[in-house]
């Protein structure tokens, strides 16, 4: 089975449907969203009625921060996030923000966990950034592969049955096989909001039978998104990020 992992959608419609329409393109029998589905772009109503497709058409996805926060204003985050997650409250009714405030924390799917963070700890929103982040997922974690989003930069990480973590470079040329002896984290990037200085939206396969990991770059229309965010009033730093992919 081959699976299309996307994560961080961010309200950006560019960025979410050239995704799309990549993994149609890979003949994916499922796919997966790993939360963030608001938050940021200018698209939030689009992002999640399409999300809400996807659910119906037997896509898995969870809830990310940004999608907590739209749906109860508990969260803490830096102004331009407040900012965007205030503006995304009013463009959405009460039935969709309830809509994110029910999507799960988690969700088990054979070997396999998808979170928009870390096992660990969903509800705490910790970054998987190196590997000293990620002992802690596989401290409290025991599948054998997990899937991850949060951080908006591509990462890989492992753990031996000793406990030793090791971090991989999140290569996108090659397949990278994930043998059964290691349990594995895979943090796909981000669709919406890249971070890792390459403005192309960010997402990962998996392949089932062949264990093996595919990173993906999708290029997308920046110009039409980052136009949307300044013309809905957004802050100007969240149209300039999806520009410099920072």
């Amino acid at each position: 089975m081959l699976i299309a992992i996307l994560s961080d959608i961010h309200a950006n419609r560019e960025a979410f449907s050239a995704c799309l329409d990549a993994s149609r393109a890979t003949g994916r029998d499922r796919l997966v969203i790993l939360g963030d589905i608001v938050g940021y772009g200018a698209d939030p109503e689009w992002c999640l009625d399409t999300v809400r497709q996807l659910i119906d058409g037997g896509a898995i996805a969870v809830r990310g921060n940004h999608d907590d926060a739209a749906s109860k204003p508990t969260q803490s985050m830096n102004v331009n996030a407040r900012l965007a997650i205030e503006w995304t409250r009013n463009q959405l009714d009460a039935e969709a923000r309830g809509f994110l405030g029910m999507l799960p924390m988690q969700a088990a799917d054979e070997d396999r966990l998808y979170v928009h963070a870390s096992g660990n700890a969903p509800e705490a929103w910790h970054y998987m950034l190196e590997a000293d982040d990620a002992r802690g997922h596989f401290l409290h974690c025991d599948a054998a592969i997990s899937f991850c989003g949060h951080t908006h930069r591509p990462a890989l990480f492992s753990a031996t049955a000793l406990g030793k973590v090791t971090a991989f470079a999140a290569r996108v040329t090659d397949p990278i096989p994930l043998p059964v002896e290691r349990q594995w984290l895979a943090v796909v990037g981000s669709v919406g909001q890249p971070r890792d200085g390459n403005p192309a939206a960010a997402w990962a396969l998996y392949d089932t039978e062949t264990r093996e990991l595919r990173f993906q770059r999708t290029a997308y229309d920046i110009e039409t998104a980052a136009r949307k965010i300044r013309a809905a009033g957004l802050p100007e730093a969240l149209a300039e990020r999806l520009e410099q992919g920072r």
